[in-house]
């Protein structure tokens, strides 16, 4: 098993019990006897992989199980004078099965529907995301061998693998959960785990109304853009909710076009019954066999697709995917990390020089401007909730630069006491330039809709 910081001599030790960190410390009488259970819990399914035919696991389902390992459990904590009320020994029952058959102590967290991440930060802690705002939990695994044996378990499932030798790993789970996993030597404090888990629901453009993520007025700009196949980049920052918009946009697409979709990890959840969804495959052991984003969007051409949609470019493929914007695939779709519109635009330029086309300034903006119609931009605030923060049509060129006018923008007013942030949606005032183009396909959009007032009110 790998070598941590906790195998090697402490050069600096802690002088007391009071100075170690709230984590570390397991002074008080619940954090004692989670410690204790999580051992028994260990040694328990130790025990159990010497008595039972880990075949037959496979073919028998949970409730059987549950009675069997139940009787072995009964049996070695009697052996061990081990004594658990019936509901003790029920949980312990539960959580050995986590052991054999799951994730372990993640198990919880992963059932828990109101967990969006599990933030493993080496065996002593582990913290969650509940409603965009991180908490640290109880749970902890016994050691370092512990939290090795589950992401061993994890990346197995999918095909890799992680040591030593190759001590990072991100890949996607069955379910679509994204994890990642850094391992010693990395990770200098002992093994490092981070899963997005993957809704199961897919958000719809109306919840994101009711929860105050947009404004029901730009909702409904969103709904026409996408319905007269204009090209949308929406921008934002890590754990912003591009992706969870990007699904809700899709979602409007008509079922009678045909969708190709380009992923590094596959996140996306659409609706349509026509979808061709292709997701990359890094490079074996020996360092063969990668395939990337700029290689499916090029193969995606060749599959007549109606709209191409690409999870997030983040290098060369942005070139190819503005030649489809620009070449009969309008109403395409994609993601990038930026900070503001403008610096989105700015970031497809630099994406573009790392595909190794050499092409003038000048050119390479107006094929951004021509491909680009709208930029949404997204945005995690300091409470923790996921907003709309701005929406801006790309109009065209002035020189060598590229011309935008934001429509909508949330404009912040303060923090209340709890520490929420205030503000409100509101229009700027500014007819958009597409609005013929809506009309001329057939999805008007009445001009009040961009008239200069607050939308949807105080949020």
């Amino acid at each position: 098993m790998w070598q941590t910081a906790n195998n090697r001599p402490q050069q600096n030790p802690l002088p007391d019990k009071a100075a170690a960190p709230a984590s570390m410390r397991r002074d008080t009488p619940v954090e004692a006897g989670a410690a204790r259970h999580t051992d028994l819990k260990v040694d328990l399914h130790q025990a159990l992989l010497d008595h039972l035919n880990l075949a037959a696991l496979e073919t028998m389902d949970r409730d059987r199980l549950h009675r069997e390992v139940g009787d072995l459990v009964a049996t070695l904590l009697s052996q061990q004078k081990h004594a658990l009320n019936a509901q003790e020994r029920k949980q312990l029952v539960s959580d050995v099965l986590d052991e054999l058959l799951g994730l372990g102590p993640l198990e919880p967290l992963l059932k828990d529907p109101t967990v969006t991440d599990i933030l493993v930060n080496t065996h002593r802690l582990v913290f969650v995301e509940r409603n965009g705002v991180l908490e640290e939990t109880a749970v902890r695994f016994k050691d370092e061998r512990h939290l090795a044996r589950i992401i061993t378990r994890i990346v197995s499932a999918v095909g890799r693998r992680v040591d030593e030798s190759a001590p990072m790993v991100d890949a996607r789970l069955a379910d679509g959960s994204r994890i990642n996993a850094v391992v010693p030597p990395l990770a200098v404090d002992g093994s490092l785990l981070s899963i997005r888990k993957f809704a199961q629901t897919p958000i719809s453009m109306e919840q994101l109304v009711r929860s105050g993520s947009i404004a029901p007025a730009l909702a409904e700009v969103l709904r026409a853009i996408v319905r007269a196949r204009r090209n949308i980049l929406i921008s934002g920052g890590t754990g912003s909710g591009k992706t969870t918009l990007l699904n809700a946009l899709s979602a409007l697409i008509s079922p009678r076009e045909r969708i190709v979709t380009i992923e590094d990890s596959a996140e996306l959840q659409l609706q349509q019954v026509h979808v061709a969804r292709l997701e990359t495959r890094p490079a074996n052991i020996e360092g063969r066999g990668e395939i990337t984003q700029r290689e499916l969007v090029k193969n995606a051409l060749r599959m007549r697709p109606d709209r191409i949609i690409v999870g997030e470019v983040r290098a060369g493929e942005a070139f190819d995917m503005l030649q489809a914007m620009n070449t009969g695939h309008d109403g395409s779709m994609t993601t990038i990390h930026a900070n503001t519109p403008r610096d989105a635009l700015a970031r497809v330029e630099q994406m573009v020089g790392m595909s190794g086309i050499d092409m003038p300034l000048r050119s390479l903006r107006a094929q951004i401007a021509s491909a680009l119609h709208v930029v949404v931009q997204v945005e995690r605030l300091p409470d923790g909730r996921r907003r709309v923060v701005s929406l801006s049509e790309i109009a065209g060129m002035e020189g060598d630069v590229i011309t935008m006018q934001e429509l909508f923008r949330f404009r912040r007013t303060g923090v209340d006491a709890a520490g929420a942030v205030q503000g409100h949606f509101e229009a700027t005032g500014i007819r958009p330039r597409f609005l013929e183009h809506l009309a001329a396909h057939g999805v008007p959009l009445p001009v009040h809709v961009f008239s200069p007032r607050r939308q949807g009110g105080q949020a």
